[in-house]
Order: structure tokens, then sequence, then C-alpha cells
């Protein structure tokens, strides 16, 4: 029989998850309360099936899958339901926080009764036909967490503590998702002075990985990039604020407020990052 499993919240990877674990034969709980007709129509389209907090507490499996400035919250919002409850699920911090928040959130868990597990999603939302993201799971829950993988999840187990898969989340980000935000300033910056063919042009010949790269990455992380803010400050932390690469993530954290801004206001800079993307597809 497979697990009862609860996802929150049914964004854009939650839901896509929730739809794997659907297509194996899974139940999957969501909190639909106060939530958008947009999030209840995507939930509704993967097969998700909105549930009260006492439902959601009595699940196997509880993927926290949200906006990292959203992890604690919710962490305390699931502990409190499940001390109301008999029954202790296995939460699976899916969220893209640094080692010392998840810790917090451990401990915020294991206050109910419950167990955590430490995830780290890399990759993109699944698709059907596709093996979809790795996820990362470490600390003592990552081996029950480990019986997911038999539900269409490309699930990797790391001998680590809880934090192992955090610190991995963030190395990794802090590398793919900081090699984006520099690309957008220096873009940004060559289009104000007149250089932005140049730039993609020499890119072409001297760099053609980041120059495919950038073509992807630009206008991919315009509809992220107010979700991008928390978890580069994430990766501040996770550095350390005395270590001088935390200023780097700090200033990454206000370009992406700033772009983020701009997608909901006037989207001049928005439309400058997408058309460069769109010469670098032409070349």
């Amino acid at each position: 029989m497979p697990p009862s499993i609860a996802i929150i919240a049914p964004g854009a990877m939650g839901s896509a998850i929730a739809a794997r674990f659907v297509e194996h034969g899974c139940k999957v709980l969501t909190l639909l309360n106060g939530r958008s007709a947009a999030t209840q129509a995507r939930a509704a389209a993967s097969g998700m099936i909105g549930a009260s907090e006492a439902e959601i507490a009595a699940c196997d499996f509880v993927l926290s899958i949200v906006p990292p400035g959203e992890a604690v919250a919710l962490a305390e919002q699931l502990a409190t339901a499940i001390n109301r409850s008999a029954k202790k699920p296995v939460i699976v911090d899916c969220n893209a926080v640094n080692v010392e928040t998840i810790r917090s959130i451990e401990q915020i868990v294991r206050s109910s009764g419950a167990r955590l597990a430490d995830a780290a999603i890399i990759g993109v939302p699944p698709k059907p036909g596709t093996k979809g993201p790795a996820l990362y799971v470490s600390g003592e829950a990552a081996a029950d967490v480990a019986a997911l993988g038999q539900l269409g999840l490309d699930l990797r187990v790391i001998d680590g503590p809880v934090g192992a898969a955090s610190a991995l989340k963030m190395s990794y980000a802090g590398i793919s998702k900081g090699l984006t935000g520099l690309g957008a300033a220096m873009v940004l910056a060559a289009v104000r002075v007149g250089a932005a063919d140049a730039l993609r042009d020499e890119l072409a010949l001297s760099a053609p990985h980041l120059h495919g790269r950038l073509a992807t990455a630009l206008p991919d992380m315009l509809p992220k990039a107010y979700r991008w803010v928390a978890e580069m400050r994430e990766i501040a932390g996770f550095l350390g604020e005395d270590h001088p690469a935390a200023l780097i993530y700090e200033g990454l954290a206000r370009l992406f407020e700033h772009i983020a801004a701009d997608v909901q206001g006037e989207g001049t800079e928005a439309a400058q990052l997408v058309a460069f993307a769109d010469g670098c597809k032409a070349k």
C-alpha cells in the first residue's frame, strides 16, 4: 500500500512532484485554505486534494516545498498540528535554507514528536516522461524517505546528518544561481552603455557554454527572481557573516529584489534580458 503523503505547498515544484506521486497510485494532500484560485487550479490539475491540518499531520510523510523565507513558519505550523496528532509523520524539508536554519527547523519538528529529513531538490520540476529533479536527503530519517524513490523520484541518500543536504543545496545554488545573477548584472550594464551586442558576440566566440547558458537562464530566472531573494540571503548565512563572499550573495539578493520589482513594474530591464537571451539563441 502506498504511503500517505502531503505536500505543502502546491507551487510549480510541489504540484509537479505531487503529480508524479499520483501517477504511482498515491493520494497526495495539501493545504488550500486562503490560496489563490490559480494555486487551487494547479493543485487540482496535479491530483492534489485539499485537507485540514489534522489530516496533513496524520500522513506518513509531509514534504515542505515553500520559498525559503517561509520554511521556519511552516515548520512551526506543522509542529502545532502534529502536537495534537497521535501519529507522528516524517517531515521532509525540501527548502533552500542554510545549515543553521535547517537545524532550527529540526528542533521545531522534534518538539512535536515528529522526525525531520533534510532534503535538497536540484533540477527543474518533473514532467511526464522525464526522470525529474534529484532529491538528496540526509539525517536519521533519510532511510525512511528512501521509500519515496519507488514512487518516481530520483532520490539520493547522503550519508550525513541533518544539514548535509542543505549544505549541498546552498553550494550548488550559490554556483548555478550566482552565475545567473552575475550574468544578469553584466548584461544590464552592457546594455546601458551600448555594448550588449559586442558582449554577446564575444561570449559566443570565447565562452560558448556560458553564451548558451545565459540564453536559457536569463529568461527562466525572471518569474523566479522574487523567490531567489531569500535564497541568496540563506547562502550568505551559510557562508557566515564574517566571510567576505557573504557580501556577494547579499548583493545578489538585492539584485534579484530589484529585478523582481522590475518584472512586477515597467519590465524595462526584464525586456532587455530577454532580448539579450533571444539574440544568443539566434546565433
